[in-house]
C-alpha cells in the first residue's frame, strides 16, 4: 500500500556555515536515514565556504585575489560556475552587481578587518572598473586571469548558490520535496506532504523587530531578499548599508529598505536582489521589468511602508501595508 504524508516524518537539519547557519526541511518515512543527508549537506555548504569566502585566508577566492594581473590561477568548479554567472549579471545589470568591491567592503569594515579611514578615502576616489570588464575566464580550463588590480568579494551570491548546492544534495538521495535555506536565502522543491506550496514570510524591514508584511509561497522556486536592515554601520548620523554600490566605492547612499527577488535558482534570487537594491527604485523597478523579473521593493513612507511589486508572481501575492 503506498504511503500517505501521515505515514512521513518531519526531518529538520541544519548546521554552521558562512558565518550563519543552513537549514533543509523535509519528510520522509520513518525509516529513513537522515545522518549521510546531514553530512553530506554540511560537506556542501562548507566546500562553497572553503572557496568563496572572503573571511579564510586560504580559500580560493583569496588565492585568486593576491595572485597579481597576467597570471592564469586554476580554480575549482563551483568557484567558477559562480564567477560565470557574477560576471554575466553584472554585464546585465550595467555594473550594479560587481564582485570586484571587495577593497570597497574590506575598507568599510564589512569584511574581516575594521574600517580604515584612509582606505575608505582611496575607494571613494579612485577610479573603477567593473569585474566583468578585468576577470577573463577560461571555463574548460577552470582557470581565471585578472587583466587589472581587483579584489573580489562573492558575499553577493555565494550565499544563493549554496542554497543551491543543498538543492542538487537534496535531489542526490532521493528527496523531491523540501525547503532549503542559508540565512535569508531560501529555496523550495516540489511540494510539503499536504501538497501545498512552500510558505515564506517577506520581513518588515525594520531594524529592531521580525514581522512578516508578505507571505510568497515556493514550488521549485528561490527567493532571497537584500535589504539595509540587519546589516549596517553608523557614520555621524546616518546609517549606512552593507550593501555597497559600485560607481560610488562606498554604501548605498539612498537605497529601497528591502528588495526581494524570485527566481528559478537561489544564487540567480540573491544577485538580482542586489543589483535592484544598488539600482534603487525607480531604476530597479524599470530594469526588473525589462529583465522579467519577479521582485517585491518595499520602501520607508514616512510611518509606513510603500510596496512596489514587479512582475506577476508577486502582483498576486497578499501584501500588508
Amino acid at each position: 500500500m503506498p504511503k500517505t504524508f501521515t505515514d512521513l516524518t518531519r526531518h529538520a537539519l541544519n548546521g554552521e556555515t558562512m558565518g550563519t547557519r543552513w537549514s533543509a526541511l523535509f519528510h520522509k518515512p520513518a525509516e529513513f536515514d537522515v545522518a549521510p543527508v546531514a553530512a553530506a549537506m554540511a560537506a556542501a555548504v562548507n566546500e562553497v565556504d572553503r572557496q568563496m569566502s572572503t573571511w579564510k585566508p586560504d580559500s580560493d577566492l583569496m588565492r585568486l585575489n593576491a595572485a597579481p594581473p597576467g597570471i592564469w590561477v586554476e580554480c575549482p568548479e563551483h568557484l567558477m560556475i559562480v564567477l560565470e554567472t557574477a560576471i554575466s549579471i553584472g554585464r546585465a545589470s550595467g555594473g550594479a552587481f560587481d564582485i570586484g568591491v571587495g577593497d570597497v567592503v574590506s575598507a568599510w569594515g564589512f569584511g574581516p578587518a575594521k574600517a580604515d579611514p584612509a582606505r575608505i578615502q582611496a575607494a571613494l576616489s579612485e577610479p573603477r572598473h567593473p569585474a566583468h570588464d578585468i576577470l577573463e575566464l577560461d571555463l574548460s580550463g577552470r582557470r581565471v586571469r585578472k587583466t587589472a588590480p581587483v579584489t573580489l568579494d562573492l558575499s553577493g551570491i555565494a550565499k544563493g548558490y549554496g542554497v543551491d548546492r543543498l538543492t542538487d544534495v537534496a535531489r542526490r538521495f532521493q528527496i523531491s520535496d523540501a525547503l532549503l535555506s542559508i540565512d535569508g536565502e531560501l529555496r523550495g522543491i516540489g511540494l510539503q506532504p499536504d501538497g501545498s506550496p512552500w510558505s515564506i514570510a517577506i520581513e518588515d524591514p525594520d531594524h529592531s523587530t521580525r514581522k512578516a508584511i508578505a507571505i510568497v509561497t515556493l514550488e521549485d522556486a528561490a527567493v532571497a531578499t537584500s535589504g539595509d536592515y540587519r546589516h549596517w554601520i553608523d557614520v555621524g548620523p546616518k546609517r549606512l548599508s552593507h550593501t555597497m554600490d559600485p560607481s560610488r566605492g562606498g554604501p548605498l547612499a539612498r537605497s529601497p529598505a528591502s528588495v526581494t527577488v524570485i527566481a528559478e535558482t537561489c544564487m540567480a534570487a540573491d544577485a538580482w536582489a542586489t543589483v535592484l537594491m544598488v539600482k534603487g527604485s525607480s531604476e530597479g523597478v524599470e530594469l526588473a521589468r525589462r529583465m522579467r523579473l519577479n521582485a517585491l521593493f518595499v520602501e520607508r513612507d514616512g510611518d509606513g511602508l510603500r510596496q512596489t511589486p514587479v512582475g506577476p508572481f508577486f502582483e498576486a501575492v497578499d501584501r500588508q501595508s
